[in-house]
């Protein structure tokens, strides 16, 4: 089974906005975020993001709209030598008590389903509680990053009890330390190997 790097969109690889992205104009991605996605394209993790987009549901952007803008994102990705190797989706309300709606885990659960994922040996990136909450219920190792809505939410983190997460400034720290650890445990498995 592969591992892979899960990654929440606005406010991670692109700039959140209060009132939707809406349009390929209204994304603009954050400062490094595509030199960062194009490291990771250089290992062996697969590059999943997973992002609620409760404005299809609300009636705010069509779906052919989000796919659109998810299509020309991952051009721009592949441009800058980066890839991505699956985009899911929510588009249900808060209201609506999905399975798929982050801090559910069921994006991350298709996710490994389609794409044969070993959930517990994969990465989480999200600004968001709700990102952690999805990560901590498959057992993914979490990052929450202080771009978008991470520093607010970093604080109801710390009064709602979620803990065993690594706090990192944006996306190039979060595969920063991922590369590390990858470094790290490529480094244990020689040894194994060498054991035997």
């Amino acid at each position: 089974m592969r591992r892979a790097v899960f990654i929440d969109r606005d406010g991670v690889i692109c700039r959140n906005r209060e009132d939707y992205v809406k349009d390929w104009e209204e994304f603009h991605f954050l400062p490094g975020a595509l030199d960062a996605l194009a490291r990771l394209a250089r290992t062996d993790l697969r590059v999943v993001v997973v992002t609620n987009q409760s404005a299809i549901n609300r009636g705010i952007v069509p779906v052919d709209v989000v796919e659109s803008i998810h299509a020309r994102m991952v051009e721009a990705i592949e441009a800058r030598g980066g890839r991505i190797d699956g985009i899911f989706y929510c588009p249900h309300r808060p209201d609506e008590g999905c399975n798929c709606r982050k801090p559910r885990p069921g994006l991350l659960l298709q996710a490994a389903e389609a794409l044969d994922l070993d959930l517990e040996g994969s990465y989480l990136i999200g600004d968001a509680e709700s990102d952690l909450q999805a990560g901590r219920a498959v057992g993914c190792r979490r990052f929450m990053v202080l771009t978008g809505r991470g520093r607010r939410q970093l604080f109801r983190c710390w009064v709602h009890g979620e803990r065993g997460f690594t706090v990192v400034v944006n996306l190039q720290a979060a595969v920063d330390r991922i590369l590390r650890l990858e470094r790290h445990r490529q480094g244990l498995l020689v040894e194994e190997t060498a054991r035997c």
